[in-house]
């Protein structure tokens, strides 16, 4: 018997109440401030309690011995490293070798460029700013340390407080933030549309409450922290064209990453102007946060599977299906 595992944070309670839905054994490895919170749920049948979160790898040779398979989210490379990660001896969904893609944002954009999806403009350094843009570090961190500059001198100023951390500076699209998860089944070969969400972000949401007049004398700098999400609808005809960003980056990720490159969940983060192209900011090559405001279902979940199907469940219905042909070490890294 399979127990599916993840860190007690994120996106854990859906993706283990996914798991517990399609039969397996459920097991979070919490540490000690959120342990309690989590022996709340019935569906998860076991809580490890770490006193901080590398403690993690000293729990592999028993995880190992329970039959365990990892279902990664974003904490996993925030809280243990990439490089951790990349070693972790517990069988994982998903593969390990999108992580330097999804990590380093210049490989991203060779990523999204190979995929023929939209970008925005990215400038080479702040010298050629000519007009808002929004410049972003690496790593997975919820927005945390996001800045925009209008200027090289405004940018030059900014950017001294992080102390030469790697970045890019791209440019702010005026339009509306849309993030379209997905799921690439390596069972399959199909990607389908999960859901999608806004984020909620401070304090950037808030100050555009307040009427321009009235932001004159704040001194604030914008946020782009996530607070939480939001869930939307696309409209209808929009859906082809985001179906199709999924599967044009799967089929990049097999050329550029080699193997069965992306598979499982992940998202677009994408901005919206009035045309309705998608301009596409970046990639999360996990379940992203998001997918939480979509339990039991989405629209498109229930269109595609007709019956409750969170993203945590669709991860926990691929392992059982790979379990059942013998083809269990297709998903996992």
């Amino acid at each position: 018997m399979y127990t599916i595992a993840t860190l007690g944070s994120h996106s854990c309670l859906q993706i283990l109440k996914g798991a517990k839905e399609e039969g397996f054994n459920t097991l979070a490895v919490a540490t000690k401030d959120m342990a309690k919170f989590y022996r709340g749920y019935s569906f998860i049948d076991e809580v490890k309690e770490i006193a901080k979160w590398r403690d993690f790898f000293a729990l592999e040779k028993e995880l190992i011995k329970k039959n365990v398979i990892i279902v990664p989210h974003g904490s996993f490379v925030a809280y243990l490293g990439l490089k951790e990660n990349k070693k972790m001896k517990v069988p994982t969904f998903g593969s390990k070798d999108v992580l330097d893609w999804e990590q380093d944002r210049k490989k991203q954009r060779q990523w999204l460029v190979d995929a023929k999806i939209k970008v925005p403009h990215e400038f080479k350094d702040g010298s050629e700013i000519k007009g808002p843009v929004i410049v972003k570090f690496y790593g997975a961190r919820g927005g945390k340390g996001y800045f925009v500059a209008h200027n090289p001198k405004e940018f030059k100023k900014k950017i001294a407080a992080f102390k030469g951390r790697p970045h890019v500076i791209q440019e702010y699209v005026i339009g509306a933030p849309i993030y379209i998860h997905y799921f690439a089944s390596p069972l399959s070969g199909q990607v389908e549309i999960m859901s999608v969400d806004k984020r909620y972000e401070t304090n950037v949401d808030s100050l555009g409450r307040i009427p321009l007049k009235g932001q004159e004398h704040i001194e604030v700098e914008p946020s782009f922290v996530v607070v939480g999400n939001i869930p939307l609808t696309l409209r209808e005809s929009m859906l082809a064209k985001a179906l199709q960003m999924g599967e044009k980056l799967v089929e990049s990720s097999k050329r550029l990453i080699g193997g069965r490159g992306l598979y499982g969940p992940f998202c677009l983060e994408t901005i919206v102007p009035e045309n309705l192209e998608f301009h596409v900011i970046e990639i999360s090559a996990r379940i992203v946060a998001g997918t939480n405001i979509s339990v039991p279902y989405s629209p498109y979940s229930y269109f595609k599977h007709g019956q409750a199907m969170t993203t945590g469940r669709r991860i926990a219905r691929e392992i059982k299906t790979a379990i059942a042909e013998n083809r269990l070490q297709e998903v996992l890294g």
